[in-house]
């Protein structure tokens, strides 16, 4: 999968031809015409509607230069007032009829739109949510967010601006052309000999201005790097501590440097861009009035055929140039839904079961096993083999070993967030894969080392695992997660926003509230994964000690690193490379002075086992 992240929308690439890197989306992820038109096909109706008003508008602003050249070659000369006083009527007629039509042209494209990507984002939000932990570990953040908000975000540039946009410039330059004709067919000539020159030319210059500022671009970017890798407080500390101050100044010289250079030709592209317009804007009517001053070309044109025919040739140049890009534009718009659809295709590796078991909440005992359950993330490297455990319902399992060991994983397959590869892992006889993902959540609740508080109240985080949650029960799981006192000691109570990923409180007091988060939902089996990694070793024995009276009607499957945490547990299971090595009680592994017992001499003394 591409990780290229893109936050630009279609028609921003450079002019004249297509980004690579939309080219190489496409090559690597193709897009079926088909498939996008399937997107639209609830709005048929709407956008035929959108269609036919680019076409009527297009057909009604030209007749704004026949309009002229009555005014000037028959209400002026005549001074006819009433013919004039119809003339400009009709002339502000064309000009409100065109506004009308373009302020519903514009709502109904962008309702469109807008619809349709609401529909896209919100299936693609559903679908990221089915992914298993391995993609989000797998993908950047950063990409995620921009397939979701910028690329379907520019999505609705296909429809206001990409789609109708080529509408139209086709309608206006046919349209243009037929009126010119018209006019008059020998200026008409002369305006197709001459155009494609001046196009050409003015597309040449735009492209080398955009190579200009895109290189600038690269430099500027390289810049801002340095500075923020150079002055920022990480960036400071390993410079001075590296010596490398003197190289990085250097660097940064020679940076500013080319961007002097780059600055300066830069302008001066854009200074001849502006040039060869205004060259190419004069140069054409220019051989236009010369062409009217000759008998053999003019075939005895007005003065207001002429006026009329300029007029229509002015608004000829820019769509005839908007036509020019339609590739690339095209090609801007396939990419984008390109990389929507690659995420869209992205398979479930964790999926819903086709027709779910039911084990309610109310009914259900927690008796958790593992049945020579295996893992691994690639065939050559196996994390889990063999495991075979069973952990009776209202009892605990400790899972001990050194790092890369396997037990978070191990613990991970209970509640789902992997799939065994083999084996097979059930609760109360039912397999996890049978069931609902939501009635899984409800059975087994989650505790990890890694707190994630969201930026609400203290209220709202804990509501966010059982919206229907009253305020004494929300208090009640505080107080067993040895919370409640500190909470109501701030001056909003339970109403204090924690802050950005819960900055207002502790690492120990967000884990106390992450805690009381998983207590709420009064879970039959508890995975605790390093949950008091955080705490000092009196709020430990305090929560270890609400765990305890917790724990008598629900199962526990803990990893820790300290033997306080451990030593009561009714199953100690140690795991060497993936395998159970041992077995038993602390008493019992301890007397054995296997691997177990290597741990807790292992200097980390009578506090500390593994992790």
């Amino acid at each position: 999968m591409d990780d290229h992240s893109t936050t630009r929308g279609p028609g921003r690439s450079r002019r004249g031809r297509p980004d690579p890197a939309d080219l190489r989306q496409l090559s690597e992820s193709p897009v079926s015409l088909r498939r996008i038109a399937r997107l639209f096909a609830p709005h048929r109706a709407t956008l035929a509607v959108v269609v036919a008003l680019i076409v009527v508008s297009s057909g009604v602003g030209l007749a704004q230069p026949f309009l002229v050249r009555h005014v000037i070659d028959e209400a002026l000369p005549r001074q006819d007032v009433r013919l004039l006083l119809v003339l400009i009527a009709a002339m502000l007629g064309v000009a409100v009829a065109t506004a009308v039509i373009g302020v519903v042209q514009t709502w109904l494209s962008t309702a469109v739109g807008q619809r349709v990507m609401h529909r896209l984002r919100s299936d693609l939000f559903a679908h990221l949510q089915r992914q298993s932990l391995g993609f989000f570990t797998r993908t950047r953040g950063g990409e995620v967010q921009s397939r979701l908000v910028n690329d379907i975000g520019s999505m609705q540039g296909v429809v206001t601006q990409t789609a109708t946009s080529i509408a139209a410039n086709l309608t206006v330059v046919v349209g243009t052309a037929v009126a010119m004709v018209a006019l008059s067919w020998r200026l008409a000539l002369i305006s197709l000999v001459v155009l494609p020159p001046a196009v050409l030319l003015t597309r040449q210059v735009a492209r080398m201005r955009h190579r200009v500022t895109a290189e600038r671009q690269r430099r500027l970017a390289d810049l801002h790097v340095q500075i923020e890798e150079g002055l920022s407080v990480s960036g400071v500390l390993l410079t001075k501590t590296l010596g490398a101050s003197p190289r990085l100044t250097a660097r940064f010289e020679e940076t500013s440097a080319d961007l002097v250079g780059l600055e300066i030709r830069s302008r001066l592209a854009g200074r001849w861009r502006m040039a060869t317009m205004n060259i190419v804007f004069a140069a054409v009517p220019a051989a236009i009035y010369l062409a009217a001053g000759f008998p053999a070309t003019s075939g005895g044109m007005t003065i207001g055929t002429l006026v009329a025919f300029i007029a229509l040739q002015g608004n000829l140049f820019r769509p005839l140039m908007g036509l020019l890009n339609v590739g690339v534009d095209i090609t801007a718009s396939l990419a984008l839904f390109s990389r929507i659809f690659e995420y869209a295709d992205l398979p479930v590796e964790i999926a819903e079961p086709a027709s779910p078991a039911r084990l309610p909440r109310a009914d259900a005992r927690g008796e958790v096993r593992l049945e020579h359950v295996g893992f691994s993330y690639d065939e050559d490297r196996p994390v889990l083999t063999d495991i075979d455990l069973r952990v009776p319902a209202g009892t605990t399992l400790a899972l001990v070993g050194e790092t890369g060991s396997g037990k978070s994983t191990l613990a991970a397959l209970v509640p789902r967030l992997h799939d065994a590869t083999s084996g097979r892992v059930t609760i109360d006889g039912v397999e996890v894969r049978d069931l609902a993902q939501a009635d899984l959540a409800d059975l087994v609740g989650v505790v990890t080392q890694e707190t994630y508080l969201m930026h609400a109240s203290v209220r709202d985080n804990l509501r966010h695992a059982r919206p229907d949650a009253t305020d004494a029960e929300i208090e009640q799981a505080c107080r067993e997660a040895r919370i409640h006192d500190l909470v109501v000691s701030l001056p909003e109570g339970y109403d204090t926003l924690v802050g950005s990923r819960g900055h207002r409180f502790s690492g120990g007091e967000q884990q106390r509230i992450a805690i009381a988060r998983t207590l709420l939902r009064d879970p039959a089996v508890l995975v605790l994964d390093e949950a008091t990694s955080a705490l000092d070793n009196e709020t430990e024995r305090s929560i270890l000690a609400a765990f305890e009276d917790v724990a008598r009607t629900r199962t526990t499957i803990t990893i820790a690193h300290r033997l306080s945490t451990v030593r009561n547990a009714d199953q100690i299971a140690v795991l060497h490379r993936g395998r159970v090595v041992e077995l038993g009680t602390h008493e019992e592994l301890l007397l054995r002075g296997g691997r177990y017992t290597d741990l807790v001499r292992g200097g980390l003394g009578a506090e500390r086992v593994a992790a």
